[in-house]
């Protein structure tokens, strides 16, 4: 039960649609691991993973809606970095901030 879980955690990582959910899933993953951990040595071990859950994936939130994004230069549409091209309008897409 436990590799499946984990299994499919990780998938979720891999096949975020956005950076933000990947940031948000992988935050959430290892705060949980790390809350775990912590949270073991005072017998606490399920209450340290849950918090330490919440904690990673609001970091990982923050960090996920911090990493680049693009956006089209005639259209003003925004886009995750994995997008080149704005399929709207066929133009290269600019990095925000630069």
């Amino acid at each position: 039960m436990r590799k499946t879980v984990l299994v499919l955690l990780a998938s979720m990582i891999l096949t975020g649609c956005t950076t933000t959910q990947k940031g948000t899933t992988a935050g959430a993953l290892g705060g949980a691991a790390l809350g775990g951990i912590i949270g073991h040595q005072s017998d606490h071990g399920a209450e340290g993973a849950a918090i330490g859950g919440v904690v990673g994936a609001l970091g990982g939130y923050i960090v996920g809606e911090k990493m680049k994004k693009k956006f089209c230069p005639i259209g003003g549409e925004q886009y995750d970095e994995s997008v080149q091209f704005c399929p709207t309008h066929g133009v290269e897409l600019k990095v925000m901030g630069e």
